[in-house]
């Protein structure tokens, strides 16, 4: 009598789960990084976020890091004084310019030249959904960007020569000249120091409210702001 010859199945492997794409915050929101929501965007765990991120990996003079969260401060004081007409709206998104880094962190220039392009994708999406949250157009006006990345260049110039070891030489080459504001150096109007964590976390909250924007309410009337 033959015996049936019984072959063993391999066994299909488990399907392999999805890596997680979110992170949950303080305020109890998930933050989806690849679609994010303008509903899970709460202004003050950006606040939060920025105050604990460091500018220059950290590398930078005093008892303090200097945070992305004071960062974001020069950069909207910087674009108001070049432009005294600027729109609230505008010195909105400069003071929210940095946001996506309460997720991403600050990755460093060099870095993200070795990196390559990859993290734009995941920046963008995130930067928008915090644009929608404000009441700002997910994606800017051109003439925004560029007077905020002037605005940037300049905060730059300043941190890295005030802060961060460098010389003017080296500076001007990396980030150019800061210019002047009526007769003015800018590099004489500004003298940086790092904040406390909780002063820098408080003073961002407190000038996104003065813009029109509350952790309560998001996006309100910003008329009148100055």
């Amino acid at each position: 009598m033959n015996m049936p010859v019984i072959k063993n199945t391999p066994k299909k492997p488990a399907a392999k789960e999805a890596a997680r794409a979110w992170q949950r915050m303080l305020s109890g929101r998930r933050l989806d990084l690849l679609d994010p929501s303008p509903l899970d965007v709460e202004i003050e765990d950006i606040a939060h976020g920025l105050a604990r991120v460091a500018r220059w990996n950290g590398q930078t003079i005093g008892d303090h890091a200097f945070s992305v969260a004071q960062h974001s401060l020069l950069v909207e004081d910087i674009a108001g004084r070049i432009d005294a007409a600027a729109g609230t709206d505008l010195r909105l998104a400069a003071l929210f310019h940095d946001a996506p880094e309460y997720v991403i962190g600050d990755m460093i220039s060099p870095f993200k030249a070795v990196i390559g392009d990859n993290y734009k994708e995941v920046e963008a999406r995130l930067q928008e959904a915090i644009h929608v949250r404000l009441g700002l157009p997910a994606k800017i006006p051109a003439t925004w960007k560029t007077a905020i990345k002037k605005a940037d260049k300049i905060a730059a110039f300043l941190e890295a020569t005030q802060l961060a070891g460098f010389g003017r030489e080296d500076a001007e080459k990396f980030f150019g000249r800061p210019g002047k504001i009526g007769g003015a150096q800018l590099e004489k109007l500004f003298s940086l120091a790092p904040m406390a964590t909780h002063d820098a976390q408080a003073k961002f909250l407190k000038r996104a409210a003065m813009l029109g924007i509350s952790p309560a309410n998001g996006a309100q009337a910003k008329e009148g702001v100055k």
